[in-house]
């Protein structure tokens, strides 16, 4: 009897208001509640986001989620392989070191197009085991590369170009399949805005995880990424069955290919050659070349401005700042862009890239004609947000015009292309005069070629308000 009063005095006295305990207790418990709460909160809102306007359904969401999985573990290679050596040496060692890593980005493109691609086209009954793949030999490779930055080994260049080799793999094959898994509510580009969207909230949420565990040791990053890596690979065999082609489908499409080939070549009288994306004056060919034009901006505003505002300032500002508001206007730009292509009604995505181009090039001549900090600001905001929209346009065209069994090559082309003009622009950013108002004028420049190459077909498009029969 004692004992159980004993305990229910000390019951009381732990719920007692009066008491320091009974309070630290029920801050605890509450503090508890709210740590598990917003974890809790933000999943069903990410949840309700994936699966809204019939992506759950239809197993978008699933794709959505893997893909935030994939840029999670991309940002911690990232972040592991990152370094300041840019910063800390002189601006002309640094041209000569910007240039070799811009070499180095093309190197994973030479194997992407004429290999990787047609490699894809081969195994549609196999894409999900695909990705899987390309995720497990990426979470390998960051194993290697963790065992040759503690060894200081020569296997880490070799693997780390195999880590960007097999992200575009898994790219290129994600983006194949958008169309098979899209319902009838959302819109192509939609549908890429709102996966990139995820991809890159969830790459801003890996970060500050990069950065603890960059704290404890240079290898945990990776160790981290190849995990997630593997939780990525079993994700993707939880995709719906129809992400592969059946059996017979792929027949089916190939004689759908051959018609279409052969319709192409009558229109365009070229010898019966066809191809793996429409050529000559068809809107998807020209789409490319437009994108490519704001890919080369973006290529060219990144490593001008690095190099200009190291040794010039933007007028009224510190270097420092100038740089870093010029960094923070670009990535603002291109998130925002995905946040319109998630939140644009269904417009032709024809009609987007054509607005972006002259967007780009009225930005750009404003700067070039009044060259100040808030023109500069707004031409590298202006280059996010078209570069993000462009993209998102020319994804939509090729996985509505382009026939699926040549998708996967169709879109590792179509990256190859929009890669080199980065690079293109790149180069000539950093072997221009550091020179802010010239800079502004090339930067017109380039988009001008795009849409004097690209006008006409994408307003013909406009006009009849789709470019090819759709292939699916």
């Amino acid at each position: 009897m004692r004992r159980l009063e004993t305990v229910a005095a000390g019951s009381s006295s732990d719920t007692d208001p009066k008491t320091g305990s009974g309070r630290l207790t029920r801050g605890a418990r509450s503090a508890g509640h709210a740590v598990r709460a917003v974890p809790l909160a933000v999943g069903r809102r990410i949840r309700r986001a994936t699966t809204a306007q019939g992506a759950g359904e239809t197993g978008l969401s699933k794709l959505i989620e893997l893909h935030a999985v994939h840029s999670a573990g991309d940002m911690l290679v990232t972040m592991a392989l990152a370094s300041t050596i840019f910063f800390s040496v002189p601006t002309a060692e640094a041209r000569g070191r910007v240039a070799l890593y811009l070499a180095i980005t093309m190197a994973p493109f030479i194997l992407l197009a004429p290999v990787i691609g047609p490699l894809l086209d081969r195994v549609p009954h196999g894409r999900r085991a695909a990705m899987a793949g390309a995720l497990l030999a990426r979470g390998t490779l960051a194993l290697v590369i963790a065992a040759a930055v503690a060894g200081g080994g020569l296997a880490l260049y070799p693997a780390a170009l195999g880590v960007m080799v097999c992200s575009k793999a898994y790219n290129i094959v994600r983006a194949a399949v958008v169309p098979r898994l899209l319902p009838s509510r959302i819109s192509l580009v939609k549908a890429n805005a709102r996966i990139t969207l995820t991809g890159l909230i969830s790459a801003g949420a890996a970060a500050p995880l990069g950065l603890a565990l960059g704290a404890l040791g240079e290898r945990w990053p990776l160790y981290a990424a190849c995990a997630i890596t593997v939780v990525g690979a079993f994700l993707s065999f939880r995709l719906p069955g129809q992400v592969d082609l059946a059996r017979g489908e792929r027949t089916y499409h190939l004689a759908e290919l051959r018609e279409t080939r052969a319709a192409l070549a009558r229109e365009r009288d070229d010898g019966g050659r066809g191809g793996l994306l429409p050529a000559g004056g068809s809107p998807v060919a020209k789409a490319l070349l437009a994108n490519a034009s704001l890919r080369a901006l973006s290529g060219f505003l990144l490593f001008f401005m690095a190099f200009l505002l190291r040794s010039e300032s933007l007028p009224g500002l510190t270097a420092a700042f100038s740089l870093g508001l010029v960094g923070l206007a670009a990535g603002a730009g291109n998130a925002s862009g995905n946040l319109l292509g998630n939140w644009l009604r269904d417009r032709a995505p024809e009609l987007i890239l054509l607005v972006m181009l002259l967007l780009a090039l009225t930005a750009t001549a404003a700067a070039g004609l009044h060259y100040a900090a808030g023109t500069v600001v707004l031409v590298c905001a202006v280059a996010g947000v078209c570069q993000a929209l462009g993209k998102l346009s020319l994804d939509a065209m090729i996985q509505r015009d382009v026939p699926e069994v040549v998708r996967t090559s169709a879109f590792a082309r179509s990256e190859t292309a929009v890669q080199m003009a980065w690079v293109l622009g790149g180069a000539i950013g950093i072997g221009l005069p550091l020179n802010g108002e010239l800079g502004m004028w090339v930067s017109a420049g380039l988009v001008f070629v795009g849409l004097a190459f690209s006008l006409r077909a994408l307003l013909g498009a406009v006009r009849r308000g789709t470019s090819h029969p759709r292939v699916r």
